[in-house]
């Protein structure tokens, strides 16, 4: 397996350091071996404060004995250390007798989500500049207003090899690109952020196309103007339109997390125990689904080696399903779907979730606002809270509007969203024909772990939802 020399390790001491782990009493192991290459280049004030260039690589060691897991791991891959690795994530088994003899096979990931010609990190820094600075100008001729503008570039390939413990070992090679733009407008004592980004797991061409950057500098400048001029939001519960794609991370937070195995297994996810139960209205079905070429969320293999797939969550208001990685499928009785994640070789996987969306239902975006009497639609999200056992949640609105008679009418700021996720999915009361996914800037965290993720949804009406802002 040539691949394997890329993490300076041949065949017969992998194998070597995984029969060092398996034993009657332990139920599962893996190695993960990680190799990455990242840059980031950030613009300023039409100067470069940030270019950063690094490589690092490593390999965590997994051993697994009934609801217990022994992890060990190493940024120096050698011999001695990867069979000491071995040994110490062993010892959380009750028999010591290892020493099993492993054969190897090499496996092809199911499906090629992220093909990409030349990879964004062997890109030019001159190109990622110009293309900064071409962002910059933008934003500034977009309206006189715009006094400090703040870009950045980053992308990373990520190598991985999985070697399970049947002897299987899976290869992928992961490209992932981020841009991000933040503007901020001035009137007098009155400045204001507005802020955009994109990316996925594609090319550097791909992201530097004027079609793609330029709509995220106009989205930016256009949200720091337009928050110039916003209200105070008012306060109490009313109606809440949701606009499409980015708010899905309402979605993602308030109940996606509630739906990993792990939670349900232990009996803290507000969830638990509810599978084929009437859990949200009839008009909600969520999905997660790893396998949507190029997005951000998606991977070819999980970090368990597992192949991604689609899952339904949530089916017409019923509970069908939660997320697994390996460990929590095998003691819940129940199908690994994909889901083990982990941030890096230096971390245990876990459920996690991949692209977490609403399916589209059949309203009428602009016949749910013409249904709401006084209400705010909301655009954006900001930061927010969640509390996994539960379902509560806080979110603030980075762009909202007042909805007055049936009409978006003014921005209002201030605005946050308080409620309790498995709640809110009972108050579903129109979900439109727009699913939008998010434009790939998602980042998700859990345990002290951040991996990328992809959110989105269609416009949907939620009734009666806690709105905190001023005004009453």
């Amino acid at each position: 397996m040539d691949a394997l020399a890329r993490f300076g390790v041949d065949e017969p001491l992998v194998a070597k350091a995984l029969g060092e782990i398996l034993g009657h009493e332990v139920d599962d192991a893996d190695l993960y071996f990680e190799h990455v290459t990242s840059e980031g280049l950030a613009l300023e004030e039409g100067q470069v404060k940030k270019a950063a260039r690094s490589v690092h690589q490593g390999v965590g060691v997994r051993a697994v004995a009934g609801d217990r897991t022994g992890y060990a791991h190493s940024d120096a891959i050698d011999g001695p250390r990867l069979v000491d690795a071995a040994r110490a994530a062993r010892a959380i088994s009750r028999d010591r007798s290892g020493g099993q003899v492993v054969a190897l096979g090499s496996h092809a990931a199911s499906h090629d989500l992220y093909p990409v010609a030349r990879q964004a990190v062997d890109e030019g820094l001159e190109d990622k500049l110009a293309l900064l600075e071409a962002m910059d100008a933008r934003a500034r001729a977009h309206d006189p207003r715009i006094e400090q503008v703040f870009a950045n570039v980053a992308c990373e390939l990520r190598h991985v090899a999985v070697v399970r413990a049947d002897g299987r070992v899976v290869f992928d090679e992961r490209p992932l690109v981020r841009l991000n733009i933040s503007c901020i407008a001035v009137e007098g004592q009155n400045r204001q952020v507005g802020s955009a980004g994109g990316g996925g797991r594609f090319d550097f061409e791909t992201l530097a196309r004027e079609d793609e950057w330029a709509s995220l500098v106009d989205e930016a400048a256009r949200r720091a103007v337009l928050n110039l001029s916003a209200v105070d939001s008012p306060a109490g519960e009313m109606d809440v339109v949701l606009g499409p794609g980015w708010p899905g991370i309402l979605l993602h937070e308030a109940i996606g997390h509630g739906l990993e195995g792990d939670f349900n297994r232990k009996g803290t996810s507000a969830f638990s125990g509810l599978l084929g139960k009437q859990v949200a209205s009839p008009l909600v079905t969520v999905v997660d689904d790893g396998t949507l070429p190029g997005r951000r969320g998606s991977l070819n293999v999980d970090d368990e080696g597992n192949p991604t797939r689609r899952t339904v969550l949530i089916e017409d208001g019923i509970l069908r399903g939660y997320m697994q990685d390996r460990l929590n499928a095998r003691l819940m009785g129940m199908e690994v779907t994909g889901n083990g994640r982990r941030e890096s070789y230096a971390s245990v996987p876990m459920p996690r979730m991949t692209n977490t969306f609403m399916l589209a239902g059949e309203d009428d975006p602009e016949d749910i606002i013409r249904s709401v009497k006084r209400g705010i639609y909301a655009v954006a999200f900001g930061g927010g809270q969640v509390d996994i056992t539960s379902g509560k949640f806080v979110f603030s609105g980075s762009e909202a509007w007042l909805i007055e008679d049936g009409r978006v009418t003014v921005p209002v700021k201030g605005a946050t969203f308080i409620g309790n996720g498995p709640d809110v999915l009972t108050r579903v009361s129109a979900v439109g024909h727009d699913l939008q996914l998010d434009r790939g800037v998602g980042t998700c965290g859990k345990d002290g772990q951040s991996v990328p993720v992809g959110v989105g949804m269609p416009t949907i009406r939620i009734d009666r939802l806690t709105v905190g802002g001023v005004s009453t």
